[in-house]
């Protein structure tokens, strides 16, 4: 059984992920989702009446809460959903031991933000999860509607890819979808043919790959962000895949303007695996 942890603070973008995360389950047998919440202590309720000052009362009102998304879930589909509250003081720090105790399998989280001051402060927490590296984290946009995953997109930089590549939470994710498999290289120096590395590199990657039935793409393009917007419209690609890494072309995959941009404003969502 595969175990999702899709984090909420009950935000509509939040809630949306936990939605898109049941149509996967409905789709795809033996998964179990968590949904997950850590909060700081409550002063008040939303009308402003005070609150009881104890645990007891803050966690019960966080399980009530996560109990009506569940309940939201529970008409998308019939796989176990079960709810989990916690108080912390930081919320990255709390995901990141439970994902480690329980086996999770993927994260899933919402982001926003359509104003840099709304990057800064919203979406901050899904992208220090994606540097954590705890386990593979599914980035799903705010308006994004689950059609089925058909075709995957996997971006590599076709560079040491025996060494950087982790095959398996790769393998695990397309164990699960099963879906028509795209690996994009996109690198702007070679113009005339692919050099004798990009062939033994892709040759690793064909083997790590075997079984998948992977479709091999070679773009020669300067701007990495263009060609794989270009690319996901050409072949209607529903997830991207992608491996950050700390010291290559794509290893600030998550951090440069090009990659914000595409993670708060694409309709794909992402799954960032750390090698």
């Amino acid at each position: 059984m595969k175990t999702f942890l899709v984090p909420t603070d009950f935000s509509e973008t939040s809630k949306n992920a936990a939605r898109y995360a049941a149509h996967i389950a409905k789709q795809y047998p033996d998964i179990h989702i968590i949904l997950y919440n850590v909060s700081d202590e409550i002063s008040a309720g939303s009308d402003g009446t005070p609150l009881a000052d104890d645990d007891h009362s803050r966690k019960k009102i966080m399980e009530l809460a996560l109990e009506s998304v569940r309940i939201d879930l529970s008409r998308i589909t019939q796989s176990k959903v079960t709810c989990v509250a916690e108080e912390g003081t930081d919320l990255i720090d709390s995901i990141d031991r439970f994902a480690r105790h329980n086996g999770v399998d993927l994260i899933i989280m919402g982001i926003t933000g359509s104003t840099r001051l709304e990057q800064l402060f919203m979406g901050s927490n899904t992208l220090k999860m994606v540097e954590r590296g705890t386990c593979p984290v599914m980035i799903v946009p705010p308006f994004a509607l689950y059609k089925g995953i058909q075709d995957i997109m996997i971006t590599s930089d076709f560079k040491d890819v025996e060494r950087t590549m982790p095959v398996k939470p790769i393998q695990g994710l397309l164990e699960l979808f099963r879906a028509n498999l795209h690996v994009v290289n996109v690198d702007h120096e070679h113009y005339v043919e692919l050099t004798e590395e990009y062939k033994s590199e892709r040759a690793k990657l064909e083997g790590i790959l075997q079984g998948y039935n992977p479709q091999f793409y070679f773009i020669r393009m300067y701007d990495f962000m263009e060609a794989v917007n270009q690319f996901v419209e050409d072949k209607e690609i529903d997830l991207i895949v992608t491996v950050p890494k700390r010291h290559s072309f794509l290893s600030g995959i998550f951090r440069s303007s090009y990659t914000k941009k595409l993670a708060y404003h694409s309709h794909v969502p992402i799954i960032a695996v750390h090698e």
